[in-house]
């Protein structure tokens, strides 16, 4: 009969996870693809690419949701079992505690070793995957789109404006502004001109116009008139700057042999010392989180009283759990002492819901102690 109710309870949890979960992952991949709307306008990403670049991200969106959408899920259906007298009848059968907290457990461990896939495998490839593709899309010149009617910066001392652009490609009324050299700017206007790719250099060639350069150092200015002049958009750029990597970027093996040695700015240390830790810990925090959650529910007197009190208890002690592992996440990337400090607060959940859950006798006669001297006095 215990299996029955097991697989039972255990069915309405993995459907409710999967539902939030679900929710959970759409609301924030919505909304935080609006970021990557700018890409569209400014850089002519194509409804493929910007789907591309957002569903690598999914990761580490999972990797976030999945303990807080377990934490939910036992809530809500413990509490929908409270509800229909059904927890009261487990009680009334001989169920003890363990056995009804059985399937949200079971639940927390398949959600764990997820979490522990996703953090190990899955989540710096993508994440890595989705820096390489947003630097090509920022600094490939073949991706940009000019608008036309619009001053584009094209880079850092480049400035582009396209009167109008035509069905095939022509551009009309071009005005390039080259400001990359303070001493000698040049200002290049063509009646018209077109955008072209040689090799990994994209390049605006441009007929009927003028080139006015003025040199501060000598106070003079002096214009060259062309029927046909090429501008390459800044190659120098692209292929001098070098993307630095982030924490979430590198695999747990990487993490384990980084040395302060090894990275530009040493203050930045702490960050993947924390990431390698947090790799670690956060998996685990869905187990005791859902042992918090499920030992709050199932434990002590059934009635509708103290349902309310069940849910506040186990909510109030899941935000504080959380606030603490992103404050200990925050200070230990700034001073790595308090790495220490992670483990004893992903340990916190285990041993709270442990008491609460199995109850040992002094733990029971707290009430009772604290009824009997508020009576004496």
């Amino acid at each position: 009969m215990f299996d029955q109710i097991t697989r039972y309870v255990l069915r309405q949890l993995v459907v409710g996870m999967v539902l939030v979960s679900l929710a959970l992952t759409a609301i924030i991949w919505l909304s935080q693809s609006l970021r990557f709307v700018e890409l569209i306008v400014s850089r002519g990403l194509t409804a493929g690419q910007f789907l591309h670049l957002t569903l690598l991200l999914l990761p580490s969106f999972l990797a976030l949701i999945l303990p807080v959408s377990l934490f939910a899920v036992v809530i809500f259906t413990y509490s929908k079992l409270a509800n229909d007298r059904e927890l009261i009848v487990m009680r009334s059968a001989g169920i003890g505690q363990f056995a009804m907290a059985k399937p949200a457990l079971t639940l927390a461990l398949i959600v764990m070793g997820l979490g522990y896939w996703l953090n190990f495998h899955i989540l710096p490839t993508a994440y890595q995957m989705f820096r390489e593709l947003q630097w090509d899309i920022r600094y490939k010149y073949s991706q940009i789109l000019i608008q036309e009617g619009t001053f584009n910066v094209i880079s850092k001392g480049i400035t582009v404006y396209v009167r109008e652009r035509g069905r095939n490609g022509e551009l009309q009324g071009i005005l390039i502004d080259d400001a990359r050299d303070p001493q000698r700017v040049s200002t290049l206007m063509a009646v018209r001109g077109a955008m072209t790719e040689v090799g990994d250099v994209q390049r605006v060639i441009m007929f009927d116009g003028n080139r006015q350069e003025i040199d501060k150092a000598a106070n003079r200015m002096s214009i060259l008139y062309f029927d046909r002049y090429t501008f390459d958009l800044d190659a120098r750029q692209r292929t001098d700057t070098l993307r630095n990597r982030e924490p979430r970027e590198l695999s747990q093996s990487e993490l384990m042999r980084l040395t302060v040695e090894d990275l530009g700015n040493p203050l930045d240390y702490g960050k993947f010392v924390v990431e390698r830790h947090r790799r670690m810990i956060a998996p685990a925090l869905a187990l005791g989180y859902a042992l918090v959650g499920v030992a709050c529910m199932v434990s002590g007197f059934m009635g509708q009283r103290t349902q309310t009190r069940r849910v506040i208890s186990a909510t109030s002690l899941f935000v504080l759990f959380q606030v603490a592992q992103l404050g200990i996440e925050a200070a230990s990337a700034k001073r790595i002492e308090f790495t220490p400090l992670l483990y004893v607060n992903a340990a916190l959940p285990f041993l709270i819901g442990l008491l609460i859950l199995f109850q040992p006798a002094w733990l029971r006669r707290l009430p009772s102690l604290a009824a009997g001297r508020l009576g004496r006095a």
